[in-house]
């Protein structure tokens, strides 16, 4: 294992600053609103904002504070933080990011998770942290075909393997959260438990299944309905042609801008643009990652390769291959949410479910303190 710094060449800086400068813009959509994308005049101004207000190098100098090291696993190096915890009995944690996010999606929560007497709270909750990025995304290797969930999960294995974890909690979001739940099937001896802030529960081919549900479950059912009509492309695109999409995002900071911009703002609680739930900063700090690493076609390869693994994920009535270990489930209500009765029929292991009103996809970024909290709740239930 290598240790790894973040040095971005000073030449890329002044790369970016100028494809900002000299951009070419589309002629303005009938109105101003996103339901055709983006809006220009919310883009030209936090475009205008990642040029010449937001500083790249305080925030790389910030992620390399936290230890950082690459490793070859399955012929892809690995990019990894690797950040221990001065509590000795601390539990080993694994978090795994998703798409369009980043080990970025965390930095702000490590400390709490790795040192909680730093931050209020008590030593027994206390956890070894551990964030790779996913092949193929932020400072990661490019994968070649076939990196499918459990091939990540197998990854990700040799790597706790590799540090000398016996026994481990698993969390994820998003890709993580699948993954996660891949690990608990591969090693359940080893996975203390999985935890995600993302779980797709179907209903199945039977009418009755919908009789009794709430309101608020009728609105859940009826979130996943609009995602797939109105808010799915990204990942039919990806799914499909992600290298021809890779060159229009690699060579346009504006195109990357706007395509990861946009699913903070679908995807989180932000009524009118994203930085009312993230902060702006963090956001483009995971923009620049995407930018500087050039992985908008690399990370978009993921899409491809689980293609028929998310079909069986969208087969209504499809039973998911069984987790026999316990699975915590965080629900925050501006995200696809699911319905409790159908995760715990997939899902019979569940032996943890909290649910926010508020915060979305992002759940790390958007609530930190909810995020932190319900881990530590979850690890407890597993001592």
């Amino acid at each position: 294992m290598d240790p790894f710094r973040i040095e971005v060449p000073e030449t890329e800086l002044a790369d970016l600053r100028q494809r900002l400068t000299s951009a070419r813009w589309p002629a303005a959509p009938p109105d101003e609103g996103w339901d055709r994308g983006v809006p220009p005049s919310y883009l030209r101004e936090l475009a205008e904002h990642w040029r010449a207000t937001y500083d790249w190098r305080a925030h790389e100098a910030r992620l390399n504070e936290l230890p950082q090291f690459t490793t070859a696993i399955d012929g892809v190096d690995v990019h990894f933080l690797h950040v221990r915890s001065p509590e000795p009995g601390a539990t080993p944690l694994l978090l795994t990011h998703g798409w369009p996010g980043s080990f970025v999606e965390f930095s702000e929560v490590v400390g709490p998770l790795a040192d909680p007497v730093a931050h209020g709270g008590a030593a027994s909750d206390a956890f070894h942290v551990v964030v790779p990025s996913l092949p193929g995304h932020g400072f990661s290797g490019p994968a070649g075909a076939g990196w499918d969930y459990p091939r990540v999960a197998r990854a990700w294995a040799e790597l706790m393997d590799r540090l000398g974890y016996g026994r481990y909690l698993a969390h994820g979001g998003d890709h993580g959260a699948f993954i996660s739940l891949e690990l608990a099937r591969l090693a359940p001896e080893r996975v203390l438990g999985a935890h995600v802030n993302m779980l797709l529960a179907l209903p199945g081919g039977d009418p009755a299944e919908l009789a009794g549900l709430t309101e608020v479950e009728q609105g859940r059912l009826a979130r996943l309905g609009a995602w797939e009509r109105e808010l799915s492309g990204y990942m039919k695109l990806q799914a499909t042609k992600p290298t021809t999409l890779g060159y229009a995002l690699t060579d346009s900071p504006i195109g990357q801008l706007a395509w990861i911009a946009e699913r903070f703002k679908d995807w989180t609680g932000a009524k009118n643009v994203p930085e009312e739930v993230v902060d702006r900063d963090h956001l483009l700090t995971d923009v620049s990652v995407y930018w500087f690493t050039r992985t908008a076609a690399t990370s978009a390869q993921a899409f491809y390769d689980n293609r028929e693994y998310m079909a069986r994920v969208f087969t209504p009535g499809a039973v998911p291959e069984p987790v026999r270990v316990p699975i915590g489930v965080l629900v925050l209500g501006e995200d696809i949410a699911p319905v409790r009765r159908f995760a715990e029929r997939d899902h019979p292991s569940i032996t943890w479910w909290t649910e926010f009103e508020h915060g979305g996809h992002f759940a790390s970024m958007e609530q930190p303190g909810v995020f932190v909290d319900d881990l530590r709740g979850f690890a407890a239930t597993l001592r």
